[in-house]
């Protein structure tokens, strides 16, 4: 029978639509029962599972871009629908950063409050900070707390497919931001607010990113457009004064890195973890890294079918994870 932490663990991560994790203790249960000689059972656990993935993973592709409020014509190829089932609650941010996304949150959900005062709330955001950090996860929190598509553009993308035509398709996204209200991601926005290292035509990448900057200064509809950078300090500086605030995320300290951790393994059987050995091998890493890590320490327990997640199973996985981002 499943232990009452890991119909805990189901419970949770079946409310945040956290499918890898709901299935990998699904697993673990598995593995506890076909432990206990309780072979069939954990035979048609695991059948469950696989028939679970299968079927969602052919639901994927209908439930894309054409969900909700649809961008219709050039523009959906434009734009991509991504959706997790994080809540900014669930966020793990160091406190003063939580605080200024219940702001955001506060003032999109009182948009009407605000524009009867003939205030603005803020609707142009500048995140920075180093990759799997939290800057997409927030975006999608923020969506799913507001109850509206998430979609991406990738800047980088948007030049490298068409500079030549570039500033029309820009035109085309702002005008889907104006009529379609959703939270707008922009992806890898160093790529046109810093150009100096940019062996193309600089000039064109210029105009595009002025353009980008009139179209966001002229902002007059509900949606909340987010630019996103993992290299903030490429950017000119002049160019944060034309968003409404600068959210800059960083690498989890060790109290942020440990409830990583602690969430991640929510529910899953370990020995006494060792702390500050685990912190020590987490150091450096981002929240994604630490994740991923864990996930592999789970992997390995059910694979080898062992009772419990040890602290030299957990630093072997955070050590990888680092070795393969110093490759």
């Amino acid at each position: 029978m499943a232990t009452a932490a890991q119909v805990k663990a189901l419970l949770q991560s079946h409310g945040v639509g956290d499918d890898e994790r709901f299935y990998a203790v699904a697993l673990q249960v598995a593995a506890g029962e076909k432990r206990r000689g309780h072979e069939r059972l954990a035979e048609e656990i695991r059948g469950l599972v696989d028939r679970a993935k299968t079927r969602r993973s052919k639901e994927r592709p209908t439930a894309s871009i054409l969900q909700v409020s649809q961008p219709q014509g050039e523009a959906a190829d434009l734009l991509e629908q991504t959706q997790t089932g994080w809540k900014t609650q669930d966020l793990i941010l160091p406190e003063p950063l939580k605080e200024r996304v219940s702001r955001i949150l506060e003032e999109q959900t009182n948009l009407s409050r605000l524009k009867e005062h003939f205030l603005r709330p803020r609707q142009r955001l500048l995140f920075t900070g180093p990759p799997g950090c939290g800057k997409t996860v927030t975006a999608s929190a923020l969506a799913n707390d507001l109850n509206l598509p998430l979609f991406v553009v990738r800047l980088d993308g948007l030049v490298t497919r068409y500079l030549g035509d570039s500033l029309s398709k820009l035109r085309l996204i702002f005008d889907t931001v104006q009529r379609t209200r959703a939270i707008y991601l922009f992806d890898e926005f160093d790529s046109i607010g810093y150009t100096r290292d940019f062996t193309g035509d600089v000039g064109e990448i210029r105009r595009l990113l002025n353009s980008f900057l009139t179209f966001v200064e002229k902002l007059s509809g509900n949606s909340l457009v987010i630019a996103a950078t993992n290299h903030g300090e490429r950017l000119d500086k002049a160019l944060y004064r034309r968003f409404d605030d600068l959210i800059e995320f960083g690498l989890p300290d060790d109290i942020h890195a440990w409830r990583t951790i602690e969430s991640r393994l929510d529910g899953v059987p370990t020995t006494s973890l060792g702390r500050q050995g685990i912190l020590k091998a987490a150091k450096g890493l981002s929240y994604s890294e630490i994740t991923r890590a864990c996930e592999e320490a789970v992997k390995i327990m059910l694979l080898r079918d062992q009772p419990k997640i040890t602290t030299r199973m957990l630093v072997d996985a955070l050590t990888e994870r680092r070795l393969f981002l110093n490759h």
